[in-house]
């Protein structure tokens, strides 16, 4: 779905009052929470163990600076994609504006906004929310989107290691705590936490969706499957772009968005269809 899409809707719908049925803000309830999960006092964050590099990016923001990512090494950096319509990212703000300033030293936030409008009015909703850390504009520069694929919901946020490697992503409104604890610990700070590491299956970033197994909704269709069946699945469920218009394959958007109405029905398909060829 096309960004400038979701923002009509988003104006329509509060004109209704019936601001949950946009898809962004259904993506919300599925932020990480920071609470303890390992039965004690300390809460568990959670990285990849498969990370990958940020490719090599020149970005100017909206105040005339140049960005480069190579740039970017030795402090932690959270990309936040994010709209001026967008309630959820403009409720997050003044939490970013805290964290730029108490980690100024540690820590850099970009902003990238989605806005398909005027940059104008983008600059001055900056200067009048006081955003004090550099934002870039996603229409000028398509080598961001490339860099970060898979932004179809707003906000998103990357979390960047002091190697320049995306080790998590946050969809949805931020928990200020948990982005905090995750700052604290790749900028080496003192932190009381358990940090766990996970395969990234396609959470995090869309190539590693191809690596997984289990995709969420037809995890029982598939367990019955015997080795080609499954074999098949995978590769189909892999291959196939879902119809939703979210760009991504089947297995992509399953993982990335598992209330999709749309590819369920599609990915069941391709499981009967295996078991009615094999």
């Amino acid at each position: 779905m096309k960004k400038a899409s979701i923002a009509a809707i988003v104006l329509i719908v509060f004109g209704v009052g019936g601001f949950m049925a946009v898809r962004y803000a259904r993506r919300a309830s599925r932020q990480v929470s920071a609470a303890p999960q390992d039965g004690g006092s300390r809460p568990t964050i959670k990285f990849v163990k498969n990370p990958v590099a940020v490719p090599d990016l020149t970005l100017k923001t909206l105040d005339g600076r140049t960005l480069n990512s190579r740039d970017w090494k030795g402090k932690v950096t959270l990309v936040n994609f994010w709209a001026t319509w967008c309630p959820p990212c403009r409720e997050e703000i003044p939490d970013l504006i805290k964290l730029q300033e108490r980690y100024k030293d540690h820590l850099q936030i970009i902003g990238v906004s989605s806005d398909e409008g005027s940059t104008s009015d983008v600059a001055k909703f900056v200067a009048d929310h006081r955003m004090n850390y550099p934002i870039v504009m996603e229409k000028d520069f398509p080598a961001v989107t490339k860099a970060f694929p898979g932004i179809f919901a707003l906000p998103t946020t990357f979390v960047i290691d002091e190697d320049v490697m995306m080790v998590q992503k946050h969809v949805g409104l931020l928990n200020p705590e948990l982005i905090e604890q995750e700052t604290r610990v790749l900028a080496k700070l003192d932190s009381n936490v358990k940090i766990e590491r996970v395969e990234d299956k396609g959470t995090v970033l869309l190539s590693n969706a191809a690596q997984a197994t289990d995709i969420p909704g037809i995890e029982t269709e598939v367990a019955k499957l015997n080795g080609d069946q499954r074999t098949a699945v995978l590769k189909r469920l892999n291959g196939e772009q879902c119809t939703c218009g979210c760009g991504l394959t089947v297995a992509q958007c399953r993982i990335n968005d598992p209330s999709c109405e749309v590819s369920l029905p599609i990915a069941k398909k391709i499981v009967t269809d295996s078991q009615r060829t094999n």
